[in-house]
């Protein structure tokens, strides 16, 4: 198993970032980021590369288009040891992201305002984060993928001792994210089965 080369951070709940990131960035791991997540690492003195640097192509639509692009997917998505996968990429430039760090939108904070529109609410449905934290989960076996930063410390043991995680740890950290998207999607079905979207203005 190579070592983890290019990280790839995200974070509505930015605890504990300055110092994962430094000790990423100790470690030679490349920083890809966005937006505020971004902003905070450079604030902590830390090299990072915008996501939109990255993919030659601006984040748009308000934030909506962030991270859904090829060589973001290409990048988390590709089997190491398939190599036809690695052909495709080498043909389409695409260069491997070994490590994801991303949360998701605060949707049920947001509803729990008593005052929350349906506007509101559909403007923290987390769309890009699911993406890849679900892509990251897929290819476990090369992608190792954190939704709590509880797990930093485990992870940074490990690619201390060997440059990468186990493959225990990256399934642990797989499931964990299945588990937080089922419960996220969960959430913004329920609070929408309770929406009477003609009463709405959002759409008017």
């Amino acid at each position: 198993m190579s070592k983890i080369e290019r990280a790839l951070i995200s974070l509505t709940d930015k605890s504990g970032i300055e110092g994962f990131a430094k000790e990423l960035a100790d470690l030679g791991v490349e920083i890809l980021s966005t937006g505020g997540t971004a902003k905070k690492i450079r604030e902590a003195g830390l090299k990072v590369m915008d996501v939109s640097e990255f993919t030659g192509f601006p984040e748009m639509l308000d934030g909506r288009v962030k991270t859904l692009h090829p060589k973001v997917h290409g990048g988390i998505l590709n089997q190491r040891d398939n190599a036809d996968h690695q052909r495709q990429c080498a043909e389409h430039g695409l260069k491997n992201i070994d490590l994801i760090a991303v949360n998701l939108y605060a949707f049920e904070k947001t509803v729990a305002d008593p005052n929350c529109s349906l506007g509101d609410a559909i403007e923290n449905i987390d769309i890009g984060g699911p993406t890849m934290l679900r892509a990251s989960a897929k290819n476990f076996h090369d992608v190792t993928v954190i939704v709590d930063p509880a797990d930093y410390p485990q992870v940074l043991k490990e690619m201390k001792e060997t440059g990468n995680t186990t493959l225990k740890t990256r399934f642990r950290l797989a499931a964990k994210v299945f588990a937080l998207t089922s419960a996220y999607d969960t959430t913004i079905s329920n609070w929408l089965e309770k929406v009477d979207v003609e009463s709405n203005e959002y759409f008017k």
